[in-house]
This record gives structure tokens, C-alpha cells and sequence, in this order.
């Protein structure tokens, strides 16, 4: 059972509020930069990014559009994101949402319908790296014993 009492790893997700509406029919290109929460129903060509708050939230409708680089904490995404998106925290995929990039995530929620043209790729940067790792491309340097 999840979100269960006592030791339960889950915390019910509270979107930061909407500080910017990007309206429909309004078409930004250049970086953006935001804080706290923006709300996306236009089309934004440039890369997305926050200013260090890990609270902050982009949600983009089923109208909205981003063709660039998504760096946002949490993303809610029933539109379509044509590059990679990184979420240190959360992604929600609803039914309508389509990426054509790499979607990497902390905690992922998708919906029937989402459409990911790319790979999905876990991140937790809670574990720190080992040290020694090497990735299946790289060979190690230390001597075998």
C-alpha cells in the first residue's frame, strides 16, 4: 500500500504556486529563467531553468510547447517537450504528453497515453558515486589483483 503511516518513503507532491502564466497563442524564443511556479500554454523556444529552488514546478498544458532543454526540480508535462528534461525531483507524464528526449527523473508518475521518443533515465542524487565506477565504455586503470 503507498503513502502508508509510519515509515512510509512517500510525500504527497505540493506544486509550488503559479508566479508566471505563458499564455496561449504567445510565442517566447530566447532562455528563460524562473522562479517558484510557471504555467506554460503558449510555445517557448529555449531552455528552461530555475534559480535553485527545489520547490519550484513547471506545468506545461496540453496546448504548450518547448523546444529546448527543461532544467526544472518538477515538471508536470501534458503538452510536448521536444529536448531533454531533468527533474531532480518529479515528473508527471499525463495522457497527453509527448517528449523527444531524454527524460531524466528522480520519481516518475506516467499516464496511459504519455509518449517518451527517447530514454528515461533514473537519477538519485542521494547516493553518492562510488568511487572506482566505471561506466561499461571505460576501462579501469587499476592493476588486477
Amino acid at each position: 500500500m503507498f503513502g502508508g503511516g509510519g515509515g512510509s518513503r512517500s510525500k504527497k507532491f505540493k506544486a509550488s504556486k503559479i508566479a508566471t502564466v505563458i499564455g496561449h497563442g504567445t510565442e517566447i524564443k530566447g532562455d528563460i529563467l524562473f522562479a517558484e511556479g510557471l504555467h506554460l500554454d503558449g510555445v517557448i523556444k529555449g531552455d528552461l531553468t530555475t534559480n535553485n529552488d527545489d520547490t519550484a514546478t513547471l506545468t506545461v498544458s496540453e496546448n504548450g510547447a518547448i523546444e529546448g532543454d527543461v532544467r526544472v526540480p518538477n515538471v508536470i508535462l501534458n503538452g510536448t517537450v521536444v529536448g531533454d528534461v531533468y527533474a531532480s525531483h518529479r515528473v508527471e507524464l499525463a495522457s497527453k504528453a509527448k517528449v523527444t528526449g531524454t527524460v531524466y527523473y528522480s520519481r516518475l508518475e506516467m499516464a496511459m497515453g504519455a509518449e517518451v521518443n527517447g530514454q528515461l533515465k533514473h537519477i538519485n542524487e542521494s547516493e553518492p558515486r562510488m568511487l572506482g565506477y566505471c561506466d561499461e565504455g571505460e576501462k579501469s586503470t587499476e592493476p588486477a589483483s
